[in-house]
């Protein structure tokens, strides 16, 4: 193509040609992250790429645009028809809107939480523009994939912030403490879900002073949990008990929910705060706790929900609101890390370094899809979809 770039230059090797990355303003209402920062630039530029990024891109995440122009990203308009029609990765942090996707050209390739599970438009719009697309949220739960595991990036901001919420909210000290006026009796904290976010929501507990207990269908996690210092509710013993598949625990049957809300019924009649977490990739979050489980709490207790956008596993939340009922606060806590910006971005854009530098080489962008890497987040490759279970059914990988 005289005079012009290749339109498939991602797949070629054309030496002459450096990649060109395109980190955008995010368009996502209420969306504070951003894609980059300074420092993942300038290694995408050591690594033989240009690197673009929309004027503005990082402000709420606290990075400047002169942060960027002086390592060499050059700046241009958001929404830039070129600076979209000529990039060969646009790396977002969640997914650009359709008339975005549709100004790339095609084979460009998308990296980022694109919320895939059954997101038919999502599809609809990468097969139109013929364009290759990596889900961060299907990133295999493999050793090698670990420094790339966005969602756990952001599930452990998300769990540290869930318990400064709640004890920002409880009308008790989380702690301890001994006074002159008598002694005051820590916080007792429950902890539903033991992944990162429970994890971390159970190490913020503890050095907040709390007394802390942790619920999970997986036995295998109890190790963990007591290493942190919380106790470890075992899970009702009956049969089909969920354990886990690919790192993350297993659909549990109803039978077991049933068993698993009486048993937890009683803890929370005990508790200060709740901490749910217990999430599915792909499908509906479980229900653990009912609204007779909620007339049984104090006046005055807290439940934070993580799990709000995915259905909720407490009965009432809703997506970034508090409801008060009887008295017991119910927070539903969407997008906790957009209120740790800058942290958030920082982490996840070493992420994105992380998946991409193995095929930034030698000035060149070179994908293998057979590896099982990016076999396993690749939901599109030139327009042809690869998980189609996924994006037009929300089956999880």
């Amino acid at each position: 193509m005289p005079g012009g770039r290749p339109r498939n230059l991602a797949w070629f090797n054309q030496s002459c040609l450096l990649p060109r990355l395109l980190i955008p303003v995010e368009s996502a209402m209420g969306e504070t992250r951003v894609a980059a920062s300074p420092d993942t630039v300038k290694k995408f530029l050591s690594l033989g790429s240009k690197v673009a990024i929309e004027r503005g891109a990082g402000l709420a995440a606290g990075f400047v645009d002169g942060d960027f122009n002086t390592i060499g990203a050059e700046l241009v308009a958001p929404g830039d028809s070129q600076a979209w029609s000529e990039a060969d990765v646009v790396l977002c942090v969640q997914s650009p809107s359709a008339s975005a996707l549709a100004r790339m050209r095609s084979g460009a390739l998308v990296v980022g939480l694109l919320a895939p599970y059954a997101n038919s438009s999502l599809a609809a719009s990468l097969k139109t523009a013929k364009l290759s697309a990596m889900a961060l949220e299907l990133l295999p739960r493999i050793s090698r994939a670990q420094s790339a595991d966005a969602l756990s990036s952001q599930a452990n901001i998300a769990g540290y912030k869930a318990v400064l919420l709640a004890a920002a909210a409880l009308d008790r000290y989380f702690p301890m403490l001994m006074t002159a006026a008598g002694t005051v009796q820590p916080a007792r904290v429950v902890v539903l879900g033991a992944g990162v976010a429970g994890l971390q929501a159970v190490a913020t507990a503890k050095r907040l002073g709390a007394v802390v207990y942790v619920s999970d269908v997986r036995s295998a996690v109890k190790e963990q949990v007591e290493s942190l210092g919380a106790r470890f509710i075992e899970p009702p013993e009956i049969d089909q008990r969920p354990d886990e598949s690919g790192g993350y625990a297993k659909q549990a049957s109803e039978a077991f929910l049933t068993a698993q809300r009486e048993q937890l019924s009683n803890q929370l009649a005990q508790a200060d705060v709740v901490i749910c977490t217990a999430q599915v990739p792909g499908r509906k979050a479980p229900r653990l706790i009912s609204d007779l489980m909620l007339d049984r709490m104090r006046p005055g207790a807290v439940v934070v929900d993580l799990a709000v956008e995915q259905g909720g596993n407490c009965a009432n939340t809703r997506p970034g609101e508090t409801v008060d009922r009887n008295g017991v606060k119910l927070i539903g806590a969407s997008d906790l890390p957009c209120s740790v910006p800058n942290h958030a971005s920082a982490l996840y854009s070493r992420n994105l370094v992380a998946l991409l530098e193995p095929v930034l080489k030698d000035g060149q962008l070179s994908l293998n899809i057979e590896d099982e890497l990016i076999a396993g987040c690749l939901i599109s490759h030139n327009g042809v979809i690869r998980h189609d279970d996924v994006l037009n059914t929300g089956g999880s990988n």
